[in-house]
């Protein structure tokens, strides 16, 4: 609850013009900042749990309780990772951080729904921060913003098949950081019956893989944006191999694990992380064995799982943008365009392609004809890659969802603005939405845009709006206004309905139906080849 002091405090506001508020949590005092832009406090850097610096690479530990007041007044904690600007590794393992924005008029007797941020980045990058999610447009709409840290790289999804590196630590990350949640934010004056989880890319798919997961349910409805668990790129298969290669390459040639990893603990951070992306060590959940004693998130593949349990009864959003893949393949020279094949690098991560035999011809055919992969037919590939990846997992899922969830709310987010974040970075004029270009309708992400335009902030207010009132009510249009001049119906067994979101907002049928309903044909034909299915 908000301490007395802080109540005291309130009532004294001419006294001082800035009131820093602090909250008594069950790990102890927190005290915040007052933000200025908006009517809401920060509460910044809240380590929820400590990595085991004797086992970097394995799971980590609640937090102890705080001794002495926390001042959670920064948010520069980052884990180790590459820096997608300035391409250096930055970050430390003092990363398991989370950040907390609160409207001021939230308290144990007005109490907000709760809205929990996992961001993307491949499980390789990527962070909580306000310079990437920024919370002004969230929380003026009522709702408190949680956003968080989890390891990346080989210091979250090393998978070895052995008790202290048993893999999904980025994941089990999450996980403590939402069981944190779940006991403190009460103190806050959020409400505990309505979390709702959200993520975009590898955010949305770690959404996904906790609907499937061993663990406990620690939210009440979910957002994926633009990746589910049934992604492809979503659960990698166990490679035991990865510390003695990382190590081999740092220099130490060894076969054994426990030496590798003993080696690499010793080793710093950075090199680690530079050898592992020289070696293209690749993130992403994986199928853990069960050792007695050891808390497990995934034993079975997500392909595998035929019922999500914890969607019984829970309403769902998902969708993706409707040019997903558009930033990656424009990015790529002619020379890589020409020689690098999506087909090669994203059907094995999918199927078993000595059970998927002929297939992969005719999956060729369709998006290429009778051409080769090149440049020529870039745009092809950027449609190949985007169903694969992205568009036809969100619709596998949401035809599993549908089996006992409560509502399914389906989108297609199409707007091409001046904050369309990917394409604005890379200067790349394109119609359509490409892959996290919906975010900064979202957050105020601290990213040179310039002035917003009116047509921008509409999109800004509708999607907030949106999106908060899902977390609210459960629905994220409730009622018919000017700013939402129509309804988004929940999608039913006999129609797949979604909100295609765009300056003027439709509702239509069945997006991409031609070459989404090819993929069913696949899947249904070749199901006995779908990775993870009969393991």
């Amino acid at each position: 609850m908000w301490p007395l002091l802080f109540l005291l405090a309130s009532a004294h506001a001419e006294i001082s013009s800035r009131l820093d508020p602090l909250v008594d949590t069950k790990q102890g005092l927190i005290r915040g900042l007052q933000a200025d832009d908006g009517d809401y406090s920060m509460f910044l850097g809240i380590p929820y749990g400590q990595v085991d610096l004797d086992n970097p690479f394995g799971p980590s530990q609640p937090h102890p309780v705080f001794e002495e007041v926390f001042e959670a007044f920064d948010d520069g904690a980052v884990c180790p990772q590459k820096d997608k600007y300035s391409e250096s590794f930055i970050g430390s393992l003092d990363c398991l951080r989370l950040n907390i924005f609160v409207p001021n008029k939230s308290n144990v007797r007005n109490k907000l729904p709760v809205m929990v941020w996992i961001h993307g980045g491949a499980y390789e990058s990527g962070s909580g921060t306000r310079n990437e999610f920024g919370a002004r447009f969230l929380v003026r709409h009522d709702v408190i913003l949680v956003t968080i840290n989890y390891r990346l790289g080989p210091y979250g999804f090393m998978c070895l098949d052995i008790p202290e590196v048993p893999g999904n630590q980025g994941l089990k990350d999450q996980t403590m950081a939402l069981r944190w949640v779940k006991e403190n934010i009460g103190q806050f004056g959020g409400d505990v019956t309505k979390i709702t989880i959200f993520g975009e890319s590898a955010g949305g798919s770690s959404v996904g893989q906790h609907l499937t997961s061993n663990n406990e349910k620690l939210y009440n409805q979910a957002i994926m944006q633009s990746g589910t668990e049934l992604a492809p790129w979503a659960t990698r298969d166990t490679d035991t191999s990865v510390p003695l290669k990382i190590a081999k390459h740092l220099g130490l040639d060894t076969e054994c694990i426990y030496s590798a990893l003993d080696f690499l603990k010793k080793t710093d951070i950075k090199l680690v992380m530079a050898a592992a992306h020289e070696l293209k060590f690749i993130s992403g959940g994986c199928v853990e064995k069960k050792f007695d004693g050891v808390e497990n998130l995934m034993t079975e593949h997500t392909s595998s799982v035929e019922v999500v349990q914890k969607a019984k009864n829970m309403n769902i959003l998902i969708g993706f943008n409707s040019m997903e893949s558009l930033i990656y393949y424009l990015r790529k020279t002619e020379d890589q365009l020409n020689t690098e094949d999506p087909f090669d690098a994203t059907l094995p991560l999918a199927f078993d392609m000595d059970k998927l035999g002929n297939a992969e011809k005719h999956i060729r055919r369709f998006y290429l004809g009778d051409s080769s992969v090149s440049y020529k037919q870039v745009f092809s590939q950027i449609l190949f890659d985007s169903d694969i990846n992205f568009n036809y997992p969100s619709q596998r899922s949401i035809g599993r969802y549908l089996i006992n969830a409560k509502n399914v709310y389906h989108y297609v987010f199409s707007y091409a603005g001046g904050r369309n974040y990917q394409k604005h970075q890379f200067n790349i004029s394109f119609e359509g939405a490409s892959h996290a270009d919906e975010l900064s309708y979202l957050f105020d992400m601290r990213y040179p845009f310039g002035d917003i335009s009116d047509e921008d902030q509409l999109i800004v207010d509708r999607m907030t709006t949106m999106w908060t009132n899902f977390a609210k009510y459960g629905n994220p249009t409730p009622d018919v206004t000017e700013l939402l001049p129509i309804t988004w119906p929940p999608v039913t067994p006999e129609s797949l309905n979604y909100l295609n979101i765009d300056t003027c907002p439709s509702v239509n049928t069945r997006p991409l139906h031609q070459r989404l309903s090819f993929w069913d044909l696949v899947y249904d034909t070749y199901r006995h080849a779908i990775k993870g299915i009969n393991n």
